[in-house]
């Protein structure tokens, strides 16, 4: 520190501190000051201390140099023009004393410090064959050429198969009666986890390109993980940290609270269940500026450099600006766009409440993680927003949301002829249309809707650790690859069909099922009924290690294929004129046939009635955790969808997806004769969505 002397008496005074941002305070300044009789409140505290006021007496000691020359008062501080030459020096050379006495303060200080701010590590596993892909024919004999190599092409049955060297990946297709031939990439599982990520199916289509040669592209998802870390300053000299991970939430899963640092080794600490523990441990190198955290189970050393203001950790950056209504973008995907104004939804509301994501302090680990927010009202997008560097082009897991389209795909595929139907046993259809011998009574009387409904009997309940059917179990284990054959094999509780519980392997199941009745992948039976008539172009569905798309969660999509999931319920199965599911499996899917989670269920639809005006509205929606939610207000002729990123925060994930819709969103809507000039009013709401042993069917109304 040194003082700036300018004019004939005194000049601002520079308190230069460590060039770290920070939203920590420096208590000290305001005890010294005290100490000198002055009344000063504890000052900001950031990259440079640029002042710290004195408000009794109009007092400024400014901290950012002004480089004045002598005799210049052109920038000099309120303390040249109210006569505290002396008092302000003394309290100046009373902190050059404290510090300059007291080497272990200087040192705390400034070790809390040097690490203040956000800093982040990303790293990419692949896959790494992605691109170009062209097959071709000579004679009977097929080449493709992808990657940089030249592989041959099985043929059989009239199923084309290739795999490129090293596990690189997979490609099966077929050709069409236009000619074109149709398939998917299977790419390779990667090393983000302590087990491989599962190997996952994405669309490819290879157009003709000449005689005998197609070409197309492939383009799976890339695995990453992502660490943003915000170290805090205290003024006792600790650090607060809040650790940010958009793919997984680790940071909030493992209860992160503060950073510890002996020299340069360092460690994460959290707490779970009131217990701490070390959730990383790494080092620090200065002469570098980098921070290096271990995470085993989660692809290894992590590499932390600093992250600026405009760092994705913000909805969009740390100062966002005003925002201003956009229409969404019109384009090719099936969608017709609209204006909120022509959709009766007031508009100054949804600018104030997207304000407020933008906004909204990412200081802690509940902080809602709002990736996406998509509106549609009469049958047209109106409401478009992004955060967080995700986009109308980037694939977003929608975790057990896609359940739901689990749901659409059996009924989809019931009304196409699949011999299937809501009463078909499930392992009689299992075991190829008889039941295997020495079968129990309950399991011989469970049926598909049971399956739909969560209502199977199994002892598969995802929240209870000791139910061998769970979700984790499942995945976890590797006696049994097949997980049609795992489920299977778990055993009953209660009776089919008499109690609900969230079980994630009923629907893959009936997944199962459903392969197994139409003698087709069900991936295919998906873009051919659904995918292709709704213009689903990209997704990526998980596969069991077996091979089997995965039914209870999972897929990736786009936010605007995912929202045409609830317009093709809220049009009773149609879509552009074309009946892809019938009416009454519509009716009967958003229906609240159980009690589940104090609210209700139908067919992998949730069911939770929502305040409205002076009534109720009854609103049947897809949820996956972490915020992916498809809202149907049926009433209203309005869907809400969202993408989120609060996978282990209760609070965080209904904050970014579900609770804005009562509170905000349906407030905001009108109905013809309402008064368009009437203020909107936000309402209190709280879901009654929790843990409940309450599975009953819904008692039918007389």
């Amino acid at each position: 520190m040194k003082p700036a002397i300018t004019g004939p008496t005194v000049a601002p005074v520079t308190l230069q501190f460590d060039p770290v941002s920070s939203n920590a305070t420096f208590p000290l300044v305001a005890r010294l000051a005290r100490k000198a009789q002055m009344n000063v409140p504890d000052a900001p505290f950031g990259t440079l201390l640029r002042r710290v006021e004195l408000p009794a007496s109009a007092l400024t000691a400014t901290a950012y140099p002004p480089r004045l020359r002598p005799g210049t008062m052109k920038h000099a501080s309120p303390i040249l023009r109210n006569g505290w030459p002396v008092r302000i020096v003394a309290i100046v050379l009373v902190l050059l004393f404290v510090i300059a006495s007291n080497p272990l303060l200087a040192e705390t200080t400034g070790a809390a410090n040097e690490l203040a701010g956000l800093w982040k590590a990303k790293k990419r596993f692949g896959p790494d064959a992605r691109g170009t892909l062209v097959l071709q024919r000579s004679g009977s004999a097929w080449t493709a050429d992808m990657a940089g190599r030249i592989v041959p092409v099985s043929s059989a049955k009239g199923e084309l198969t290739f795999t490129l060297p090293d596990n690189g990946g997979t490609f099966r297709g077929r050709r069409d009666d236009q000619g074109v031939i149709r398939g998917h990439w299977l790419r390779p599982g990667t090393q983000v986890y302590w087990r491989s990520t599962p190997v996952s199916a994405s669309p490819v289509v290879l157009q003709p390109d000449g005689q005998n040669r197609w070409r197309g592209n492939v383009d799976p998802v890339e695995d990453t993980f992502t660490f943003y870390l915000l170290l805090q300053p205290q003024p006792d000299g600790s650090r607060r940290a809040v650790l940010r991970n958009p793919e997984r939430d680790i940071g909030t899963q493992q209860g992160v609270e503060r950073l510890t640092r002996d020299g340069n080794a360092l460690k994460l600490i959290g707490k779970r269940g009131g217990k701490e523990q070390v959730v990383a441990s790494g080092t620090y190198d200065a002469e570098n500026a980098v921070i290096t955290f271990a995470f085993p189970n989660r692809g290894g050393s992590y590499d932390f450099i600093r992250d600026s203001d405009e760092s994705a950790f913000y909805p969009r950056g740390k100062q966002p600006g005003r925002y201003t209504y956009r229409p969404p973008l019109a384009r090719d995907d099936g969608w017709p766009v609209s204006t909120l104004d022509a959709a009766d939804i007031d508009r100054a509301t949804m600018e104030k409440f997207v304000q407020s994501i933008l906004d909204m302090p990412m200081d802690s680990p509940d902080a809602p993680q709002v990736h996406g927010l998509l509106i549609a009202r009469h049958g047209k997008l109106v409401l478009e927003e992004y955060f967080h560097e995700e986009d109308r082009d980037r694939l977003h897991n929608t975790r057990s949301a896609s359940k739901s389209l689990t749901s659409l795909l059996v009924g989809a595929a019931m009304r196409a002829g699949v011999p299937l139907k809501l009463s078909s046993p499930v392992y009689q259809v299992m075991n190829g249309g008889t039941f295997p011998p020495d079968l129990e009574p309950q399991k011989r009387s469970m049926t598909l809707e049971h399956l739909l409904t969560m209502s199977s009997g199994y002892f598969c309940d995802d929240t209870n650790d000791d139910a061998p059917g769970n979700e984790d179990k499942m995945w976890d284990q590797e006696a049994e690859p097949d997980f049609y054959r795992y489920t299977m094999k778990v055993p009953m509780v209660t009776p089919p069909g008499e109690n609900a519980v969230y079980c994630s392997a009923s629907p893959n199941l009936a997944l199962g099922m459903l392969g197994r009745a139409a003698h087709e992948d069900p991936i295919s039976l998906f873009d051919r009924l659904i995918g292709g008539p709704m213009k689903i172009r990209r997704y990526e569905w998980a596969l069991d290690p077996a091979g089997h798309p995965y039914g209870g969660g999972g897929m990736a999509l786009l936010l605007r294929d995912f929202v045409k999931l609830g317009q093709l319920m809220l049009n009773g199965g149609t879509w552009e004129g074309r009946q892809i599911v019938s009416k009454e499996f519509v009716a009967r899917a958003s229906a609240p046939l159980y009690h589940l989670r104090n609210i209700y269920y139908g067919y992998l639809w949730w069911g939770e009635d929502y305040p409205y005006k002076n009534r109720t509205v009854h609103t049947f929606s897809a949820r996956g955790a972490g915020g992916q939610t498809v809202t149907v207000v049926p009433e209203l002729d309005l869907i809400v969808a969202t993408f989120a990123g609060n996978f282990s925060s209760r609070k965080g994930m209904f904050a970014a997806s579900t609770d804005p819709i009562p509170r905000i969103i349906l407030p905001a809507v009108r109905e013809p004769g309402d008064d368009k000039s009437a203020p909107v009013i936000e309402r209190e709401y709280v879901t009654p969505y929790g843990a409940s042993k309450d599975g009953r069917r819904v008692a039918k109304k007389r």
